[in-house]
């Protein structure tokens, strides 16, 4: 069986779990305990802490550690925007094409407390101009909020040039990071908040991280105890801290050789699906999109049904966003780009994960998607 879904979960690394494994064990105790127990428990959260800030290009004291990229994506938007209204500003920038977890925060601080959000639109292949967020900023936004990558359709967003636009606005930018991180670079984009989510790097799931800097004021989500600096109460999850915080140095460490690598093997298996299948049509920019990331359309198919024939056939696919796996909706995603309705349904992606496939693979992998979308649509 292939596994074609990493943009939906990876599999724990070895040597991430050997790492994690003294904090489910020996060194269990409470970081927030003093006594011995506690305080190495304590270090061991520190030094995660530490080595996360490090390749997000961050401060130590700006990472928050989280249950997962929903956490810290709901945190960044209402954190910030919560924390702003106080200053009288209460508008939201963000785009149509973004994950649910902004896009129903946004609609959280629309209803209940009077935010004023605007959809940038994007363009037919899911790219934001900085020019039509420039053009969105107001004195009063708050915040402007999108995804470094889309999780559905891979495409790139040009984060430099945005932060250029909302720094010159003295308005703070928050990246979801959670496809891009580990394989793209995430330092010195100029984004004053990056989202990450552990279980796409290697890690379990049920962690994550949100990076603040020090001078954006966040509203805390979570009450009690005082944790994480008061900005999110909850005994920390040492173990899975630890865990984040090897897999994103080792996804890190092995970036560039691994995005050219598998970035060279999707784009072989996109031209032979293209060159292989008639109605196919690849989704997102061609150029600017996450290295292992290929979505396509099938018009005139049914994209579940072609999923369950590649299953049948040994690939392991996807429709999309797993947090929308078994909506009857088509992708919000493709709506946002154009695509039609019908169209949009037949949506299948692939998600290569970052350990090498035998040369031969794209072709292979080619030929048995044009097998399975054959089989379905009866041609």
């Amino acid at each position: 069986m292939l596994y074609l879904d990493h943009a939906a979960t990876s599999p724990v690394r070895p040597e991430v779990l050997e790492a994690m494994r003294p904090y489910l064990t020996g060194v269990f105790g409470n970081p927030s305990s003093h006594h011995t127990a506690g305080e190495a428990a304590a270090s061991a959260l520190d030094d995660a802490r530490s080595r996360v800030a490090r390749v997000l290009g961050m401060r130590t004291g700006d990472v928050i550690f989280t249950a997962g990229g929903t956490e810290a994506n709901n945190l960044a938007v209402k954190g910030i925007v919560l924390a702003a209204l106080a200053r009288g500003r209460r508008h939201l920038v963000t785009t149509p094409i973004e994950h649910e977890s902004i896009l129903e925060s946004a609609d959280f601080l629309r209803r209940f407390h009077d935010v004023d959000v605007t959809l940038v639109p994007v363009t037919g292949e899911g790219l934001v101009s900085a020019d039509a967020v420039a053009e969105a900023l107001r004195d009063d936004t708050a915040l402007v909020s999108l995804g470094h990558a889309n999780n559905e359709i891979g495409t790139v967003q040009d984060a430099a040039g945005i932060a250029a636009v909302t720094a010159g606005g003295d308005v703070p930018l928050h990246l979801d990071a959670v496809q891009s991180a580990g394989w793209l670079t995430l330092a010195g984009n100029g984004a004053d908040a990056i989202s990450i989510a552990g279980h796409k790097l290697g890690a379990p799931k049920g962690i994550g991280a949100l990076a603040v800097r020090g001078r954006v004021p966040l509203e805390p989500l979570l009450h009690g105890g005082g944790q994480e600096r008061g900005r999110r109460s909850g005994t920390e999850n040492v173990a899975g801290a630890v865990g984040l915080a090897v897999a994103l140095e080792l996804a890190e460490a092995e970036r560039e050789s691994v995005a050219a690598r598998v970035g060279a093997q999707t784009a072989r298996f996109i031209d032979g699906v293209l060159a292989a299948v008639p109605q196919a049509a690849l989704t997102g920019d061609q150029a600017n999109r996450l290295p292992g990331t290929a979505s396509f359309t099938f018009a005139g198919t049914s994209g579940e049904a072609v999923l369950l024939e590649l299953e049948r056939r040994g690939v392991i696919s996807s429709s999309g966003s797993a947090c929308a796996a078994g909506s009857d909706e088509p992708s919000h995603v493709l709506l946002a780009c154009g695509v039609a309705p019908e169209v949009a349904q037949t949506s299948v992606r692939f998600t290569f994960g970052r350990d090498p496939l035998p040369d031969d693979a794209p072709e292979h992998l080619a030929a048995l998607v044009a097998a399975a979308v054959s089989a379905v649509s009866g041609s």
